[in-house]
């Protein structure tokens, strides 16, 4: 949180650790604990906010206390729903490391302060919609990833210090005016020297969404799933940084699921498509200098023709260099090591474009003149595996520059420190997935060891059923929401009730289909009522079968149909309820086989005589 102090000059920004939370019948007070008299006051009626005056008490009247008074640690923002204000407020953190001597948070727990009353006096339907727009909120406080610092850099353009963090900062990867995602921190001993090496990736607000559901560009040329990652290096009192990017095939194509396992890829015909490479593309020049791309895709099958497709559009840039690399064919599954042969076709460029290093006073010895942008189809899991590569080639680089290794030396041949530099980029790549995938990123094993386990594919196997779920019927609302790409409209309709209405559309397919099936089932079945009662359960097991290979048969043309979709984000297709829709079939189904069977009993029963 950032307070004006009124005894600094006009325009100097404060950050304080800890905050108090006062809670009134007409307001929330929120204000610094070593400046009691510094902070705002959000009313709980409307939801207007207001700088605290001179009463340290914060009630407007020194006779009125509190009913609760609480230690936060920072405020995330505001934000209106349907028909009530939020303010969301850090309530437990914890800290996970340091970047530049700064400590770095992660929100363990945030809490939604209502700031208005119009709750009371709205419809069913809006109070169905609050609710879940509030479900969606919690679903962001238990995201990982939700790191917060309060550095302050120096020595950098003239008046920074006059600008608030959230004015300074690159807006790219502001989120809700907190700095979001992963830092890990691991100290390693190089020769007697104590090293410090840090991951920040940053992940950009501006195409956010879940896997599946944002695919590719859009027309402006931001890509999906853009993140840039920087490695710093602090040895000696001299600092290093790499820069590496990562971010969908920047060409408009999507990936719709309807419960394949590998939903079909679809280029998307349109005439701007090489305008929008060539907005990309520009985009990173002006702001990392000459950019080389990596396409790790599969040159066979949909995978190759997107990467086709990608590779035609950047022959029309002969100002950035594409290289593509099929990693599949080449490395498989388990020879890390074969990335030498992609490291041999970049390494000129990628030792010309350097790094930056900062020796112990201050002054720049090096500087990184370009980037490399790595790509495979999510931007998880090949593209973590060849960044971690180039991690690792740069740090040698670094090492050897400053002097701790000799120039026939790498960071490979020291075991223990390869070793927890690999699991720093392993972790890493875990918490990337977990934001855009929701499970921890396949391959880890070649980033730890080079190799493939045994444990290391049984854990891909599950993060491949849990990607498998979540793809079709998990969506990307939350991000959307919090990041202030839906706006909430209470005079619009709501996204909710119209999907769950044309989610109906499909239970008279689902429910006919399968009563047909058994239906003809059941007919066939009576047929055979002279064989007994062996004839009996094999029959009732064909007719189960038959139910569950009716409602499959109906699933499957309808795919798309039973995927859960984001409401909030304008795609065209609409939501349906998966779940209901099976349950109707089935319930349809299995009452044909309750009637069927109970006929058939009657007929091969036998009759006992006493």
């Amino acid at each position: 949180m950032e307070i004006t102090p009124s005894p600094s000059p006009p325009g100097r920004f404060k950050l304080f650790d800890h905050l108090e939370l006062l809670e009134f019948n007409d307001k929330y007070v929120i204000k610094s604990v070593e400046s009691p008299n510094r902070g705002f006051s959000i009313n709980r009626l409307h939801g207007d906010i207001q700088p605290l005056n001179n009463d340290s008490g914060g009630g407007g009247e020194s006779s009125v206390r509190p009913s609760k008074t609480s230690v936060i640690y920072g405020v995330v923002g505001t934000i209106r729903l349907v028909v009530g204000t939020y303010m969301l407020v850090i309530i437990s953190r914890k800290k996970v490391g340091e970047f530049l001597g700064f400590p770095v948070f992660r929100i363990a727990a945030m809490k939604f302060l209502p700031c208005n009353e119009a709750l009371k006096f709205s419809t069913a339907q809006e109070k169905r919609d609050e609710a879940y727009f509030m479900n969606l909120l919690k679903v962001v406080e238990s995201t990982p990833g939700l790191y917060y610092s309060l550095q302050r850099r120096c020595k950098l353009a003239e008046g920074w210090m006059s600008k608030p963090i959230w004015k300074s900062a690159d807006p790219r990867f502001v989120w809700n005016k907190s700095l979001l995602y992963e830092l890990i921190e691991f100290k390693l001993k190089i020769k007697e020297s104590s090293a410090t090496v840090t991951l920040v990736s940053r992940r950009c607000t501006r195409r956010l969404g879940t896997r599946m559901w944002r695919r590719g560009a859009n027309l402006e040329g931001d890509t999906a799933n853009f993140i840039e990652t920087e490695q710093l290096l602090e040895l000696e009192g001299y600092r290093s940084s790499l820069l590496q990017i990562r971010g969908s095939i920047p060409i408009l194509w999507e990936q719709i699921v309807d419960l394949s396992y590998r939903p079909s890829l679809r280029i998307i015909s349109h005439e701007q498509t090489s305008n929008v490479v060539e907005r990309h593309f520009h985009d990173l020049y002006q702001r990392y200098g000459d950019t080389m791309a990596v396409d790790l895709t599969n040159k066979h099958g949909d995978e190759g023709q997107l990467s086709t497709a990608y590779a035609a559009e950047m022959q029309k840039l002969p100002h950035v260099r594409y290289v593509s690399f099929d990693f599949h064919h080449v490395c498989g599954n388990s020879n890390f090591d074969n990335l030498q042969i992609l490291y041999n076709q970049i390494s000129d460029d990628f030792q010309k474009q350097g790094y930056i290093l900062i020796d112990t006073e201050g002054s720049i010895l090096e500087e990184q003149k370009g980037i490399i942008r790595s790509n495979c189809i999510d931007c998880l899991d090949r593209t973590n595996v060849t960044q971690s590569l180039l991690g690792q080639k740069s740090l040698t680089m670094q090492l050897q520059r400053i002097g701790v290794l000799s120039s026939i030396e790498c960071i490979t041949m020291l075991s223990e420190e390869c070793r927890k530099f690999r699991t720093l980029w392993a972790e890493q790549g875990d918490e990337v997935s977990l934001e855009y995938a929701g499970t921890h990123a396949l391959k880890g094993d070649l980033v730890r060891y080079g190799r493939q386990t045994i444990g290391g594919i049984i854990k891909d196997g599950l993060s491949a059923l849990s990607r498998y779920y979540l793809n079709n019927f998990q969506d990307g609302d939350a991000l959307d929401l919090i990041s202030g790409h839906y706006n909430v409209n209470r005079n619009g309709p709501s996204p909710f009730q119209l999907n769950g209405f044309e989610s109906l559309s499909y239970l008279p397919v689902a429910s006919a289909a399968s009563a047909l099936l058994i239906g003809g089932l059941t007919i066939t079945s009576v047929t055979f009522h002279q064989a007994g009662r062996q004839a009996q359960q094999y029959l009732s097991t064909v007719i189960w079968a038959g139910v569950t290979a009716g409602v499959m048969a109906v699933v499957k043309a309808n795919g798309r149909q039973f995927c859960s979709r984001p409401r909030l984000c304008g795609l065209i297709w609409t939501a349906c309820t998966a779940v209901f829709v099976i349950w109707a079939g089935l319930a349809a189904g299995v009452m044909a086989v309750v009637k069927a069977n109970g006929f058939y009993a009657s007929l091969v029963e036998p009759h006992w005589k006493f």
